[in-house]
């Protein structure tokens, strides 16, 4: 993976200049090793408090649960750890979020360097209006990583779970595709640019149970792989999915009609695989 075989100082020049899809071998993950860091962390959306104050440690290659209530600030936590927040003109973004101690919201980090090494899938699938391989291909085509161009989409499709079922219909439309083969192709968009983490906000709210199972199961096969964040309104799919469990709840205030997301415990998940 690239930039994990770095020193720190290394990996701080590395997020703020693209690296042309240079490729290095990715080392063994420590269980101590943390990914993600917040402190304090709040955010606003103009006068409106969002979030507030929520301070924790995601892991390597730990999946992550942000589960809680509508409007108690998951999707706006999440997006946090990839400043996916800037392109709302009015977030103001308060504290300390760090990626492998950089701290992401510095003003020499390059946002779109921060979004290749920490990958996103939304909720509903969100396929271009392109082939199939041109959907897998469209991030390698941004960031320069054009050398074995065909080779890249295949692994991708082959690590989403999808490539046997697309190989060959890969210049048909990704809009033919069913739901879930969407949200599969999203996830290997997404790894295809070799990113350190994936985040996913309910990414199996649109889907059906089969659909669902699906995405589950690739979960468990990326997390060797990668760290993954996941944001769930269903307490089943956490306990199914992940290693550790966020729980957030609203603080609401009926007199200016505000709600504000606020951290109440973060653990490792109870799990059916704990014995």
């Amino acid at each position: 993976m690239i930039g994990q075989d770095l020193t720190k100082e290394e990996q701080r020049v590395m997020i703020r200049v693209p690296d042309a899809g240079i490729v290095r071998s990715e080392p063994e993950r420590s269980e101590k090793e943390i990914v993600f860091e917040t402190e304090s962390l709040n955010v606003r959306y103009g006068s409106t408090q969002a979030v507030r104050d929520v301070s924790m440690r995601i892991a390597a290659g730990d999946i992550t649960a942000l589960i809680g209530p509508s409007g108690c600030g998951k999707s706006t936590l999440i997006r946090c750890f990839n400043r996916m927040n800037d392109l709302i003109p009015d977030a103001v973004v308060e504290g300390s979020v760090r990626y492998r101690s950089i701290d992401l919201y510095g003003s020499d980090v390059d946002p779109v360097e921060v979004r290749r090494r920490i990958g996103m899938v939304f909720q509903r699938p969100n396929p271009f209006p392109k082939s199939i391989f041109d959907n897998v291909a469209f991030g390698l085509r941004v960031h320069g990583m054009t050398d074995d161009l065909d080779d890249r989409v295949q692994a991708a499709l082959k690590s989403a779970a999808l490539w046997d079922e697309v190989k060959h219909d890969l210049k048909n439309s990704a809009l033919a595709l069913s739901g879930g083969q969407q949200q599969r192709l999203c996830i290997a968009r997404a790894i295809a640019v070799e990113p350190d983490a994936i985040l996913m906000d309910e990414p199996c709210s649109a889907l059906d149970p089969i659909a669902t199972a699906r995405i589950e199961d690739l979960m468990q096969e990326l997390k060797s792989r990668y760290t993954i964040v996941i944001v769930t309104h269903n307490m089943q799919q956490a306990a199914r999915v992940s290693d550790m469990t966020a729980f957030l709840t609203a603080e609401v205030d009926e007199e200016k009609a505000t709600r504000t997301g606020i951290l109440v415990e973060y653990d490792r998940t109870q799990n059916r695989r704990d014995p």
